[in-house]
């Protein structure tokens, strides 16, 4: 057996996705400049898949949490977005619910605890 790490598709890891997972998820972005002049860039987001709603159909979204500095961030992703470019799996966790909307809670007096 081997141990290689299968690299999977785009629409693949969009099926594969679920709660527990930590993934970041690539996006195009368009600016516009001080010029005037239109720019694109890409941007990523990583964080915990705490939810997913609408199994694989056309408007199935995928909610993705983090802390930074200090805040809770969550951004919901329709799955079939067309300026998603790359979706990669950092880590997969075992959970046992499918939506972890209750993961963060706490997390202030976690910070306070910390300082």
């Amino acid at each position: 057996m081997t141990n290689d790490k299968k690299e999977l598709s785009l629409e693949e890891t969009k099926a594969a996705l679920k709660p527990g997972m930590v993934v970041r998820i690539y996006q195009k972005i368009k600016e516009m400049n001080a010029k005037g002049v239109e720019k694109e860039r890409l941007q990523y987001f990583e964080g915990t898949v705490i939810a997913r709603k609408h199994g694989n159909e056309i408007g199935a979204t995928v909610t993705v949490a983090k802390i930074s500095e200090g805040v809770k961030v969550e951004k919901i992703f329709p799955i079939n977005l067309p300026t998603i470019t790359k979706i990669e799996i950092k880590k997969e966790y075992q959970v046992r619910r499918a939506k972890l909307g209750f993961l963060f809670d706490g997390y202030k007096k976690k910070l306070k605890v910390a300082k």
